[in-house]
């Protein structure tokens, strides 16, 4: 699946799923669509682990998509923010669809013996509010879509600032919980498995996947034109830093650094 099949997807799903809820009170099936929307669209490149776990660092690059009817702008965006479609906003409190690209994960280098894992998709839920006007808390929920058919949920806190009107700083704690047939897939070493990779057997459960903090320092260059510096140190917990695959080949301390520029289009439906 590609990233734009993917969005496309997610995007006329629940596009459809509201305009029909209004249906019901006298409207067309598309009312909802009509009006003015913004998308934003970028890329992000960093350094991150190979894979969930490794102790090594490759160099990747990640879509950034977030759509939403026009209004007033969202004080407060992250890279960690999947791909969004904002369905009700009042300025405080945020909340709709997102969804995430899962890439496949071949079985060579360290995972050489263990069993393939294969694109697909997180497809789920999100909410945001703001507490003060500096500071944002988002959590989302999310299920997975062939790669795997565990749950996984994420939360964020975000303390942010201006330095200047076109540059902010910001950071703050991240927390990351997935269900048992997630940690399977990435995480679980089986009799075959074992055998085949010389890792020891491990079953795990569902619990907390991940604590850490995070910041960026953010560079709005035009009015439409975003551009970002972050870094993030996340520490395995639980069911993942229990793997025989994070012991015995990787490491429970995940580093990423990286850049990102998004730019947003403005259309009427």
């Amino acid at each position: 699946m590609s990233n734009s099949s993917a969005f496309f997807f997610l995007a006329t799903t629940l596009l459809a799923f509201p305009s029909a809820a209004g249906a019901g009170e006298g409207g067309g099936v598309f009312d909802w669509v009509h009006g003015d929307w913004k998308l934003i669209v970028g890329a992000t490149g960093m350094v991150a682990p190979d894979f969930e776990g490794a102790s090594d660092l490759m160099f990747g690059v990640s879509p950034i998509i977030s759509l939403g009817k026009a209004g007033p702008e969202a004080r407060f965006t992250s890279r960690n923010d999947d791909i969004s479609i904002s369905l009700y906003d009042n300025g405080s409190i945020r909340a709709g669809a997102t969804g995430k690209i899962i890439f496949e994960r071949d079985p060579d280098g360290d995972l050489a013996g263990l069993d393939p894992v294969r694109w697909g998709a997180e497809i789920g839920g999100f909410a945001e509010f703001y507490p003060t006007d500096w500071l944002r808390i988002r959590g989302e929920v999310r299920q997975g879509v062939r790669s795997h058919s565990g749950v996984t949920a994420d939360i964020a806190v975000d303390a942010f600032t201006n330095i200047t009107p076109s540059v902010r700083i910001s950071g703050g704690p991240r927390m990351s919980w997935a269900s048992e047939d997630y940690f399977e897939t990435y995480y679980g070493v089986n009799a075959t498995e074992s055998a085949n990779s010389g890792l020891s057997q491990y079953y795990p459960g569902s619990g907390l996947k991940a604590i850490g903090v995070g910041g960026a320092y953010d560079w709005k260059v035009t009015e439409k034109l975003t551009t970002s510096v972050f870094s993030e140190y996340y520490r395995l917990m639980g069911n993942a830093a229990d793997s025989s695959l994070v012991e015995e080949r990787g490491s429970p301390n995940q580093f990423t650094f990286g850049v990102s520029a998004a730019y947003r289009f403005d259309f009427t439906m």
